[in-house]
């Protein structure tokens, strides 16, 4: 029987080279996210994936969300948390605090109703698997990036006890940490840096690349390839682990 996935923030991104990836192993997938008109452009680009539009800080939306999923793909074998929004760029003591909040109800919160909600289908899978997507900012400190550096921390413990939690029913949980990954959003990332700190934007680049041994970005289509096997029978003695793919960084920058 093929795995049935359930992809947060799946229609670009990191997300959606992971529906991409485990369509292509034969899996069943849903995607839910926030844009109708990426959700489409997925539908159309990836054959046989399910859809639904989710906003994973309304816990209405997540309580819908998951019954159609589990109604849909008949069950749930794979979920993957890959909800989440960069935050602001800003010290600590210049931060907005609802931007702080919103960045909590996004990453954190979110991630915990999905999951909560996703827990009985699981449990009733002979081989459950979570996989949570943190970040190199979950185990560095991240200089005028607090609320997004918080939650992925927070997200290293809540995989942890999901993985304690959770091994009796043969679950297992895990967390991705992605570096600097290639695409328009670690663009954003620098352009913040950049107005911060006042360096023109090929200088907070150099920087970047500076504090890992492999001078690159990450391919998002390796992460996929990092899930797809993190939920396969190949990894069946893997749980509670922080698996970084960041090129070997030594520090946020």
């Amino acid at each position: 029987m093929s795995q049935r996935v359930l992809v947060t923030a799946g229609a670009s991104g990191i997300g959606r080279e992971i529906a991409r990836a485990f369509v292509a192993n034969g899996a069943s997938v849903f995607v839910c996210d926030i844009d109708p008109k990426s959700l489409t452009a997925l539908a159309a680009d990836i054959t046989g994936v399910k859809t639904g539009l989710c906003d994973v800080s309304k816990r209405a939306d997540v309580e819908r969300m998951v019954s159609e999923c589990v109604h849909a793909l008949g069950g749930l074998d794979v979920l993957v948390n890959n909800a989440g929004i960069a935050g602001p760029t800003a010290p600590v003591e210049e931060l907005d605090p609802d931007e702080w909040e919103k960045v909590m109800q996004v990453d954190l919160t979110g991630t915990f109703n999905v999951t909560r909600l996703s827990i009985p289908h699981l449990k009733k899978s002979s081989a459950g698997v979570i996989i949570n997507m943190s970040s190199v900012a979950g185990r560095f400190g991240y200089a005028n990036r607090s609320p997004y550096s918080t939650a992925k921390w927070g997200l290293i413990g809540f995989t942890k006890t999901l993985s304690i939690e959770l091994g009796g029913f043969g679950i297992r949980a895990n967390a991705i940490l992605p570096g600097a990954v290639d695409g328009p959003r670690i663009q954003r990332v620098f352009d913040g840096r950049a107005k911060v700190s006042g360096k023109p934007i090929e200088q907070i680049k150099t920087e970047a690349m500076a504090v890992q041994s492999l001078k690159r970005f990450v391919d998002p289509k390796d992460i996929a390839a990092l899930a797809v096997f993190l939920a396969s029978d190949a990894a069946k003695s893997i749980s509670g682990q922080m698996l970084p793919i960041d090129n070997d960084m030594q520090q946020a920058s």
